[in-house]
Order: structure tokens, then C-alpha cells, then sequence
């Protein structure tokens, strides 16, 4: 089945998604530690077809690039070597975290799951990649 892959990429720790295989609707997969992103991936894919990759792009509020933006920019060299062929799309993510939150609190999640980041940058990486599959249709 064909699935787009949603990326919250941080530091230390990245948030990823997966879209339906009908590809309109995104859900938070796993929040795991940066350096182990690429390995899960290519476990991920031995199993799903990933035909794309999108990416939280970093931006400030006036539309330039973020200080993070060369970072995430050496994390899609890196995707782009392990995945040839496939795709990197990048997306705003500006707001994320907070629309993040506002969705955990919405859906009732308890305080301190709230607070767990992890929780957090996975529920990001859904919205960014649900941004993306709105925008396609």
C-alpha cells in the first residue's frame, strides 16, 4: 500500500506520521530518538510503500527560514540518500506544537500525557502531513 510519511524532525527526538493508503487522512505512528529515524524508516518500508516524505519546514513568522532550517536541510540530504527517488516534500510548520496541544486537549488526552514530548512532536508530524494531503486534493 502507498503511504506518504509525515516527519516532525528534531534534534533529539522526531515525530513521524503515516497517511491512509487512500492518502487523505494523516495519523501520529512514533516518536523516536533522530539518530534512528532513517533505520526505522527503511524497516517501515519493507513492509508499506513509502511514495513520499513530507518534512516540517522551519520557518519564522515573517516566512524566512528558521536557525534549524540548515539542520533539517542535512536530515533531507541524508533521506533523500537512504530513499532514492522518493520524494521530499516540505511543509510550514510553523504553529505545529501549538495546534498540537490544542488538538491533545480537544480530544480529552490528560494532562500529563500532555506534557510528554513525545506525545507532542508525533501529533505535530500528523498535522504537518495533514496540512500536505489538504492542500493536494
Amino acid at each position: 500500500m502507498d503511504r506518504i510519511i509525515g516527519i516532525d524532525y528534531g534534534s533529539a527526538r522526531t515525530g513521524l506520521a503515516v497517511s491512509d493508503p487512500l492518502q487523505i487522512f494523516a495519523s501520529a505512528l512514533e516518536t523516536l530518538p533522530s539518530a534512528k529515524i532513517i533505520e526505522y524508516l527503511q524497516k517501515y518500508s519493507a513492509s508499506e510503500t513509502i511514495v513520499k516524505i513530507v518534512i516540517g519546514w522551519p520557518l519564522n513568522l515573517n516566512g524566512e527560514p528558521a536557525q534549524t532550517a540548515p539542520e533539517v536541510e542535512a536530515f533531507i540530504k541524508k533521506l533523500e540518500k537512504a530513499f532514492p527517488g522518493v520524494p521530499v516534500v516540505r511543509e510550514d510548520e510553523r504553529f505545529t506544537s501549538v495546534l498540537a496541544h490544542r488538538a491533545m486537549i480537544d480530544g480529552g488526552m490528560k494532562a500529563s500525557r500532555r506534557r510528554d514530548k513525545k506525545e507532542v512532536d508525533k501529533i505535530s508530524a500528523a498535522i504537518i502531513l495533514q496540512s500536505y494531503l489538504d492542500k493536494k486534493k
